[in-house]
């Protein structure tokens, strides 16, 4: 049975046959700007993000440098060693000798730390640092097993167009040419061919884009490729079984936190041609949601935000065939959670976890 986990400290199940959300173990610790990440024992790495202040002023809000395991044969959770750093809005990297590295971020500023985490020993050590400082970034795992890191914000700069990639073997920074826009908010999406596909987010000038450009890693350089029919930031882009790219979601306009209009579009880019189609829209505009790929082919939407204040909790199914959105029922409200899917060979599981 396909089933997909997320949680704020809460944990829901979706059984896809009968449409139907049911809820599991909580975490530890509530938390939103976190990561999840699936390491290769099936158990799933939550690592730092923000947690309200524990008397509840939600004006006020401290980093965490805590982590958590949840075991998905148990569905229980325990805490794991603390990351050297605080930080929020960083990303993480599962490598191909099982460790997980943890990149960037804020705190107090924005960070270049970077840090792995050993999942034997459940300890975490400082690895080298970034040349730049920077979050909201992405992280992308190429074929070759780097790691490489676009653009993103950094103190006194609205969006980075640098990139950088990271060797696991040697455990080095090595800058590489830069995208041709700046973007903080993007998607990074490895296609069948190799190259990565950066999607929209917001410039320099803090407005979404549609521009889209190609990184090779055959010859670590940029190129452009098809604009997207709309501009957007904070989407989702999930690539389907027939190597097509489905970009969902996102927000028109500015700003960080509030001050975006969440949409409803969805559009899709076909890699032979270069080109943006037009497809079905969502139900429900929505933007910081995650989108997850099934075993089927589908794609499960989740949560977001719906405006600058109201959370969604609207889930809704992309049918990779008909090219259409299905209403499913309900789960809780939800926004900047995070998703990690896996799949065996009998069973896809979507662990999404939430603020």
């Amino acid at each position: 049975m396909s089933r997909l986990f997320t949680w704020l400290t809460r944990l829901e199940l979706v059984h896809f046959f009968v449409g139907k959300w049911t809820a599991g173990t909580n975490m530890k610790d509530c938390r939103w700007y976190h990561t999840s990440t699936l390491l290769k024992n099936g158990n799933v790495l939550i690592a730092a993000g923000y947690i309200d202040d524990p008397e509840y002023d939600k004006n006020v809000t401290y980093v965490l440098k805590g982590a958590e395991l949840f075991n998905s044969t148990t569905g229980s959770w325990t805490r794991t060693g603390s990351l050297n750093y605080e930080r929020h809005s960083h990303t993480a990297s599962i490598l191909s000798n099982g460790k997980v590295l943890v990149v960037g971020g804020a705190a107090c500023g924005f960070l270049n730390s970077a840090e792995l985490y050993d999942p034997s020993t459940g300890n975490w050590s400082i690895t080298n640092s970034m040349n730049w400082t920077r979050a909201w970034h992405t992280a992308t795992t190429l074929n070759n097993g780097k790691i490489l890191v676009t653009g993103g914000m950094s103190d006194g700069v609205l969006a980075l167009k640098t990139e950088e990639l990271y060797d696991p073997l040697t455990e080095k920074w090595k800058n590489v040419s830069s995208m041709i826009y700046s973007r903080r908010g993007h998607t990074a999406t490895v296609l069948t061919n190799g190259k990565v596909l950066v999607i929209g987010g917001e410039g320099d000038t803090d407005y979404s884009l549609n521009s889209v450009e190609l990184f090779d890693p055959s010859t670590e350089t940029w190129t452009i490729t098809g604009s997207m029919i709309n501009e957007r930031a904070k989407h989702t882009a999930s690539l389907l079984k027939n190597g097509n790219v489905l970009v969902a979601g996102g927000g028109t306009g500015g700003g960080v936190f509030p001050g975006m209009s969440p949409v409803n579009t969805s559009e899709i880019y076909d890699p032979s041609t270069g080109r943006w189609t037009s497809t079905n829209n969502m139900h429900y505009t929505r933007t910081w949601h995650t989108a997850s790929v099934l075993e089927n082919g589908n794609v499960l939407v989740v949560g977001g935000n719906e405006d600058d204040d109201t959370s969604a909790y609207t889930p809704e199914l992309y049918n990779s065939s008909t090219n259409t959105y299905v209403r499913i029922k309900d789960g809780y409200e939800r926004n900047r959670h995070v998703n990690m899917p896996t799949s065996t060979s009998s069973t896809s599981i979507d662990y999404l976890t939430d603020s």
